[in-house]
């Protein structure tokens, strides 16, 4: 009996790999949706805080919930000496992804509990890695240039907590509004590159520390994480914005991929992008020189791109695009964009680990073998 040809699906395009309730991306009608809530309603209404309570236990918190729950974040702000030790004698001479991925594995080490893998000792666990993550990037920030380290302040809120260990100096409201948005809005996004190379790592058994850091380790990919800073790029490569309308053509007259467009789920708008293009549009009259020219660029581009491509090859901006005009604005460094990602996805990435472990799975997918059988071995004196 003749063997059926396997079917392979490239990069697992079209494969299921488990069931969840955490997130439903939409992609064809542009919607994104965390345990149920619209990404509009939450970045409106909520705060990063309880959005990552409602991701890993499943609902909304009530004010005492939420209370408890914002007190053990800002609890777990201060990171071991050890830690600390280590970002500051390799800061400089480390790329700040690699770094970042080091430091949140360096936070096993002083686990003691490590084997307890219980669905609550792994919530305690999360709620460490959330707030530590946040601290550990703060930290990179500071060292990386020379700077003295920030304490982290116990009063603050986590977004306002990570712009005041980043620059020094207590965030405006407005600003801290915005960074608690971009938290929200990079909190989760389904089974992306890194939240798939979580879950594999998670069900090998290996802990949640593990899963995480394989986490980290893909996001630092230009296809995946790094696509914001690529898209930043472009925009100062462009330079003038009356450069921006030939500077994409040109591009596309040479086939090549303009950053911060296109997305692998999205066939319309990212329901992000569209929140991020109306924050950038209101920030034009509160911005310098720098941002004002990134912004008229990023506005011209996500125009031309959309008349040419969007409605006729779906392909339209992404959360990317419009990701690195604003942490310009912000005052966060581009070689940190990449860290922040990490922090704001942690909860995401902790989320799916708990909930795949409930039934887990160990992942051991099959690959089509194309090569040579049988060979006869030959010694090494006799090969030519």
């Amino acid at each position: 009996m003749e063997q059926e040809e396997p079917k392979i699906s490239e990069g697992l395009k079209g494969v299921y790999i488990t069931k969840s309730s955490i997130c439903k991306v939409d992609g064809e009608k542009g919607k994104l949706y965390f345990r149920g809530y619209s990404i509009e309603s939450l970045a409106k209404n909520s705060t990063y805080e309880e959005v990552c309570y409602l991701l890993l236990y499943g609902k909304l918190p009530t004010r005492s919930e939420l209370d408890d729950f914002t007190y053990k974040l800002r609890e777990e702000r201060d990171l071991p000496k050890e830690t600390l030790r280590l970002i500051k004698k390799l800061a400089e001479k480390t790329d700040p992804n690699d770094l970042t991925r080091t430091a949140i594995s360096s936070l096993s080490v002083l686990d003691k509990e490590t084997t307890d893998n219980s669905k609550e000792a792994n919530i305690q666990r999360s709620i460490k890695l959330i707030s530590k993550t946040a601290s550990i990037v703060g930290a990179i920030s500071r060292y990386r240039t020379r700077k003295r380290y920030v304490k982290p302040d116990m009063n603050m809120t986590h977004a306002q907590n990570i712009l005041y260990m980043i620059s020094g100096k207590r965030p405006l409201d407005k600003a801290s509004k915005l960074m608690d948005t971009m938290l929200i809005l990079h909190a989760e996004h389904s089974t992306n590159a890194s939240t798939f190379a979580t879950l594999v790592t998670a069900s090998t058994l290996a802990g949640i520390y593990s899963a995480v850091t394989a986490g980290v380790s893909a996001l630092k990919g230009p296809l995946h994480g790094g696509a914001d800073e690529a898209a930043l790029e472009m925009m100062k490569e462009i330079g003038d914005p009356n450069n921006t309308e030939k500077f994409i053509e040109d591009e596309l007259s040479k086939k090549e991929r303009v950053m911060g467009f296109g997305h692998r789920v999205y066939k319309t708008y990212d329901p992000r992008a569209r929140i991020l293009k109306e924050y950038l549009e209101n920030l034009q009259n509160d911005s310098n020189d720098e941002v004002k020219k990134l912004t008229q660029i990023a506005m011209r581009a996500e125009k031309l791109m959309v008349e040419k491509l969007g409605a006729s090859h779906g392909i339209w901006p992404n959360v990317d695009f419009f990701a690195g005009p604003i942490y310009t604005w912000l005052g966060i460094p581009h070689e940190i964009f990449d860290p922040i990602f990490a922090a704001s996805r942690m909860v995401g990435w902790c989320a799916h680990t708990i909930e795949y472990l409930d039934n887990n799975v160990l992942f051991r997918p099959l690959e089509e073998y194309i090569g040579k059988e049988d060979l006869e071995y030959i010694p090494i004196n006799n090969r030519v």
